[in-house]
């Protein structure tokens, strides 16, 4: 240990260097004589070099294709539905086979990453993603194209934590929060561009061009990150993977989110609907309560069950949710029925939010870096409140421009939102579990979307104009908007810092006691 010479009448004192990342902490060991102050020197690099820039990149592509999946077959289902002579209830499943098994595999695939390595995963689920949209592309029958379709989410699944993971890994701790900025706000992009995508493409040649899209982005991602991004290390000592949490967390989800599908055309009275509620409800009860008694293996470990911050997050995400996809489903119906807009038109009417939506994604970043967790997630929720409810006016004889502003602060408080809460929850557990946490942050925004989806189904179609139910929804969103608001105030909050993390924050000179 190299040790630091001394003036005349103080006690020598011993230094050890501290490396985490970027950042190099000189600690002092000893005292100076009465306990004194001395001055040490913090130095830290900051800044984001090119390879990891080139990293980003990769990384935003690969969020690019998953999000735009989601969006860009809206459009091309009646083409679908034309040319491989299905109905259009039965071609609706490709859309839904993608996300349902997106939607229940990404806890899993968050644990596999943080296991066996965030940059393995991603790869694996990048070449079956690739691989699944060639044949979906060349499929001549609907149900072949449904299962390659699901086939598609299960890479999707593997690859959305993993980028998270490898993502705020990249980045040095002052910049944590321009992570869930990045892919939040590409997500935001890609889910905007979709629909103009799929459009263009289906129009221009053939929607099986949406799929085949996905192969030169997919493997140029694979390419840049086999090059560029670390390899990093899996989790030592906890590669036992956790097959009955597995199983009941899958198959409770599916149950759970399939019978929130079915629900909107046969209702909740349905016995077939109250089966598979009660049913996926209760697997998914027994799965938390064994997952107690499985230790470091269990696929949600005790740590993260037991973080009060990260289960505030997940809560208010939760609570949040239902208002993203209400307004994504019932916004273009008013346009189409009330205001007798064509499809494509009311798919453009989004635009004002969705383009906020990703700008306000890629602001919030640094926006978190400056005010931290608690102000950036609480403005987050707020702003939605506000946005719903002013849209929750809305009447028969309201016109277009009246939304705009409803849906202008709607846009900006998704993006704040979801991605200062995605950041905060992260942050709030060990490194490790990086993609775990993003896995299930983004499996309780699906639950809480189409739990509340159903709920507002069930509200819209109770009253007695389509304006008056969408108006009553969301109203019924904008107080659960405004509890979100109230846990994100009273209980969110960042990591604490140390005068290690506040140094790389704040480089340069800085007085400890020695």
């Amino acid at each position: 240990m190299p040790q630091q010479s001394s003036p005349q009448g103080t006690t020598s004192c011993p230094f050890r260097e501290v490396t985490s990342g970027a950042l190099l902490v000189i600690v002092a060991q000893g005292q100076h004589p009465g306990g004194q102050l001395g001055t040490v020197t913090v130095g830290t690099d900051q800044k984001i070099g090119r390879g990891t820039w080139l990293a980003l990149v990769a990384m935003g592509l690969g969020v690019f294709v998953i999000a735009n999946d989601f969006t860009a077959l809206a459009v091309a289902i009646p083409k679908i539905d034309a040319d491989l002579h299905t109905t259009l209830n039965h071609a609706q499943w490709v859309i839904n086979g993608y996300a349902l098994v997106f939607g229940v595999l990404i806890v899993t695939g968050g644990r596999l990453a943080d296991l066996f390595g965030r940059k393995r995963i991603f790869m694996i689920g990048a070449a079956i993603f690739g691989v699944f949209s060639l044949l979906c592309g060349l499929m001549p029958d609907i149900d072949l194209l449904i299962a390659c379709r699901a086939l598609m989410g299960v890479g999707g699944a593997l690859m959305w934590p993993a980028i998270l993971g490898m993502t705020y890994a990249l980045l040095p701790p002052a910049k944590k929060g321009l992570a869930g900025g990045l892919i939040l706000g590409v997500a935001g992009f890609g889910n905007t561009v979709g629909p103009l995508l799929g459009g263009w493409l289906t129009d221009a040649a053939s929607w099986r061009l949406v799929f085949f899209i996905n192969l030169p982005v997919t493997a140029f991602a694979m390419l840049v990150t086999q090059r560029v991004v670390p390899a990093g290390r899996a989790a030592s000592g906890e590669h036992g993977i956790d097959y009955p949490g597995i199983t009941l967390v899958s198959a409770g989800a599916v149950a759970v989110l399939v019978a929130l599908d079915l629900a909107k055309e046969d209702g909740y009275g349905s016995p077939l609907i109250l089966v598979l509620l009660c049913g996926g409800v209760a697997l998914l009860g027994v799965f938390f309560l064994a997952e107690r008694h499985q230790g470091a293996k269990a696929l949600v470990p005790p740590d993260v069950l037991g973080n009060r911050v990260f289960a505030i997050c997940c809560l208010v995400v939760l609570l949040q949710s239902a208002i993203f996809f209400t307004a994504l489903l019932y916004l273009p119906q008013y346009m189409t029925v009330v205001l007798h807009y064509s499809a494509i038109k009311s798919g453009a009417g989004l635009l004002p939010m969705m383009a906020l939506f990703g700008a306000a994604s890629f602001v919030a970043g640094a926006l978190y870096g400056h005010v931290g967790a608690k102000v950036a997630v609480s403005a987050g929720a707020a702003t939605l409140a506000i946005g719903v409810f002013l849209l929750s006016f809305l009447r028969a004889d309201s016109g277009y421009l009246w939304l705009v502003p409803g849906m202008c602060v709607l846009g900006i408080g998704v993006g704040l939102f979801y991605s200062s809460v995605t950041t905060a929850a992260v942050t709030a557990l060990d490194p490790s579990r990086a993609s775990l946490a993003g896995g299930i942050v983004y499996m309780c925004q699906i639950g809480g979307g189409a739990i509340g989806l159903g709920i507002n189904t069930a509200i819209v179609f109770s009253a007695g104009s389509l304006s008056s139910g969408i108006a009553l929804a969301f109203r019924v969103d904008a107080a659960l908007a405004l509890l979100g608001f109230v846990l994100s105030v009273a209980f969110v909050h960042g990591p604490k810092r140390s005068p290690a993390h506040r140094a790389a924050e704040h480089p340069g000179h800085h007085r400890v006691r020695a």
